[in-house]
């Protein structure tokens, strides 16, 4: 795409930190940001612009542009060192923590029920974050591979799948919580194990599909330099549209309505039974269940809750920069939210640790090479399915 520009910006997209690669000519001054991804480019004369490199058509900040022409000399800004180390550290949490969650279900079976069954899918999504959505990340953060559209594009995709896989592995739980609470006589026969690994399977394969819409053909006209940057392969549209307003906003705003309904009807009842207790036998046991399960969702919503206070910056800032191209995106706040959203991934197993004592004694099991943990009370396993 060819189009003459004057002293406009250029900023980088989500999802990515990548390495702007700009063909110039007649450069009469480079100036480069410390510590950045992004080089500010000055020019004393005005020229035509050739953008084949950047097919970005919207304007963006962090890159300030006069006059650019292609030439066959390519600039290539060395890639963000810090920000790929904390990317590392975020792998490797992610990938030792969550096997550790999925150890413990496994070798525990007071953990297997319906709703860990569901965790589990969640953690296996986090383990292939650190494992393969992080390196894939940081090979295209420098342009691998080069010159093939579609392993890039696959490359890509792979953090897009990992992420959708497990906003419906949270909108599971969330449903699960929801019939073991408003339908407790219905509940052992819908949310069997066999009709749970059939959910998880449905859900693999349709974040699967969804993240594979840009190598279906919704994406941009590779650029003629070859290499693998986010910023010039991922149509936007798709991101903010299609991933954000259908994919991810639309399960979160029902999950909460869900966690909302649980957690009002829960504190009703917990008020009825009280009221109701002098002169009900039983009600002690009652009111005592239903607090376990208003402290089961409650650990589980605070799972949903981490997702969407990691993940949400990252959409919000993609949205400015489609929608909003004249608006300038601070580079430290953009790392930031890039390494947040990773960053979810590797949260999870210290908040089972913390708020569910099931997988606390598990965990300890493990560290202590048991197979079997001490009785407990089982406050975050949800309730145990039938086997």
């Amino acid at each position: 795409m060819n189009e003459t520009a004057a002293n406009f910006t250029l900023s980088p997209p989500l999802l990515y930190t990548n390495i702007t690669i700009l063909n110039i000519k007649n450069i009469s001054n480079i100036t480069p940001y410390q510590n950045s991804n992004f080089l500010a480019v000055t020019y004393s004369t005005a020229m035509a612009i050739t953008t084949t490199a950047i097919t970005q058509p919207r304007p963006q900040t962090n890159v300030t542009l006069s006059t650019v022409a292609t030439t066959p000399a390519a600039v290539v800004v060395p890639a963000n060192l810090p920000y790929m180390m904390a990317e590392l550290v975020i792998a490797f949490l992610s990938t030792v923590g969550n096997l550790l969650v999925c150890a413990a279900v496994g070798l525990n079976r007071k953990l297997h029920t319906v709703t860990n069954y569901f965790l589990v899918s969640l953690a296996v999504a986090d383990i292939c974050v650190g494992a393969l959505a992080i390196p894939c990340a940081i090979l295209t953060d420098i342009g691998i591979p080069r010159n093939n559209l579609y392993l890039c594009l696959l490359m890509l995709s792979v953090l897009i799948m990992l992420t959708q896989s497990s906003i419906f592995s949270l909108l599971a739980v969330a449903v699960e919580r929801y019939v073991a609470i408003f339908m407790p006589l219905r509940y052992q026969s819908l949310m069997t194990p066999r009709n749970a690994l059939l959910v998880i399977l449905v859900t693999w394969v349709l974040a699967f599909l969804m993240g594979l819409v840009p190598l279906m053909g919704w994406h941009k006209t590779p650029p003629a330099s070859g290499y693998c940057f986010f910023v010039l392969v991922v149509d936007m549209t798709y991101m903010v549209y299609f991933n954000f307003f259908a994919c991810v906003l639309t399960p979160l705003v029902i999950m909460f309505l869900i966690y909302a309904q649980i957690f009002v009807t829960v504190k009703r009842q917990v008020r009825r039974i009280a009221a109701e207790r002098g002169g009900v036998a039983g009600g002690a046991d009652g009111a005592a269940k239903i607090k376990k399960e208003m402290k089961t969702a409650t650990s589980l919503f605070l799972v949903l809750f981490l997702f969407t206070i990691c993940w949400i910056p990252l959409h919000i800032i993609n949205c400015f920069l489609l929608l909003c191209p004249a608006c300038p995106v601070p580079l430290p706040l953009l790392l930031t939210a890039i390494i947040l959203s990773h960053a979810n991934s590797a949260v999870n197993p210290f908040l089972y640790a913390y708020k569910m004592k099931s997988f606390r004694e598990a965990f300890k099991g493990i560290f202590l090479c048991c197979r079997s943990v001490g009785e407990g009370e089982d406050d975050g396993g949800g309730t145990t399915a039938q086997r």
